[in-house]
């Protein structure tokens, strides 16, 4: 059987984490995979045995069978079947539209690799609905490393705590709670660890990054899951790394969370942080089994084989077995992203 190529199509550094685990699988499989980085996605990332295309014509040239992007949005001049794996689970974030912008579908895909139930319903009604798509529940393949049994970092002699925090200036939690979190790590009774998205404002990180002591470290890293298996709670807003780390079964504190949970503490003060996580360090049975009932319908994959299940939906696709009609052209977004690339060839 031909050697069948894919392609990375990523724009940011946390994609390298999400689809190694896909990588990994591909090789084992006997096949080969080369990656496409753009926008703020960093080179020095890749590993030695990684391959880069330089150029939109290499990857032309390339022609993988399939194109697998973290991200929203693939040009529809790029080769192969596009796959969206998604950057994260549905955190409850609005659009523009006032719609749920991890359901927005944007014309640039035939197939979506959901997580768990509380995605794969609705995909499938969409897909059902506009008939350019198909929606196959496969896991998270980013998640496959959270349940290997490989090495997990030392336990802290202090409980942990890890902050992240989300971008979006109407949602993050690091400005507000950046004079609470600064007289709470002068105390050694917890560890700080604290980890924003890439797009975090520079100035709101180089506040957090001044306040480095014995027990708070400020981490930039291309994979969060280390920083996940070592902390005992999360301290948050809407970032959908939240659902990562809560669905180890670990308590998550939120501040002002758009859509809070019963799985969630969410506080509207920053006055409220210190008690809020004693509150998590000590859950309740009420929460415990708020936590389960996350796990369970968002991501009830505990084997760390969703990468293969991603390969095998690409495979289902490529065999013809679910027809589709053809993608909305969609000009000014697909001209948005020519202009971006500078790539106007036809």
């Amino acid at each position: 059987m031909a050697e069948k190529k894919y392609l990375f199509y990523i724009s940011q550094n946390y994609s390298f984490a999400i689809l190694r685990p896909v990588q990994d699988e591909i090789i084992r499989r006997g096949d080969q995979v080369k990656w496409f980085l753009y926008r703020d996605a960093n080179p020095d990332y890749l590993k030695p045995h990684e391959i880069a295309l330089e150029s939109i014509e290499d990857v032309i040239r390339y022609n993988p069978v399939a194109s697998l992007v973290p991200g929203n949005v693939i040009p529809n001049f790029i080769p192969g079947l596009k796959v969206q794996v998604f950057h994260g689970f549905d955190p409850g974030k609005i659009n523009r539209r006032s719609g749920n912008a991890h359901f927005q579908i944007r014309n640039c895909f035939d197939l979506y690799c959901t997580q768990g139930p509380n995605t794969t319903t609705r995909f499938k009604e969409l897909a059902k609905q506009l008939g350019h798509f198909k929606a196959i529940e496969t896991g998270w393949p980013a998640l496959d490393p959270l349940f290997h049994q490989g090495e997990v970092p030392a336990p802290h002699p202090r409980p942990t705590i890890l902050m992240c925090s989300t971008f979006s200036r109407n949602l993050t939690c690091a400005p507000h709670l950046y004079e609470t979190v600064k007289q709470l790590s002068q105390y050694n009774r917890w560890q700080w660890l604290i980890q924003f998205h890439p797009k975090m404002a520079k100035n709101i990180v180089d506040m957090y990054k001044d306040l480095e002591n014995e027990n708070l470290k400020f981490i930039e890293t291309d994979n969060v899951i280390p920083l996940l298996q070592q902390a005992d709670v999360m301290v948050c807003d809407t970032s959908s790394v939240l659902i990562m780390f809560a669905l180890q079964g670990k308590p998550v504190v939120t501040f002002k969370n758009a859509n809070p949970k019963p799985y969630l503490i969410d506080i509207d003060n920053p006055e409220h942080l210190q008690s809020a996580i004693e509150k998590a360090l000590q859950p309740s049975p009420e929460l415990h089994n708020h936590l389960n009932h996350l796990v369970e319908d968002t991501h009830p994959y505990r084997d760390g084989k969703s990468a293969g299940r991603v390969l095998d939906a690409i495979d289902e696709m490529l065999s013809g077995k679910y027809p589709l009609k053809p993608r909305p052209k969609n000009w000014l977004r697909q001209f948005k992203m020519r202009r971006k690339l500078g790539y106007w060839k036809l």
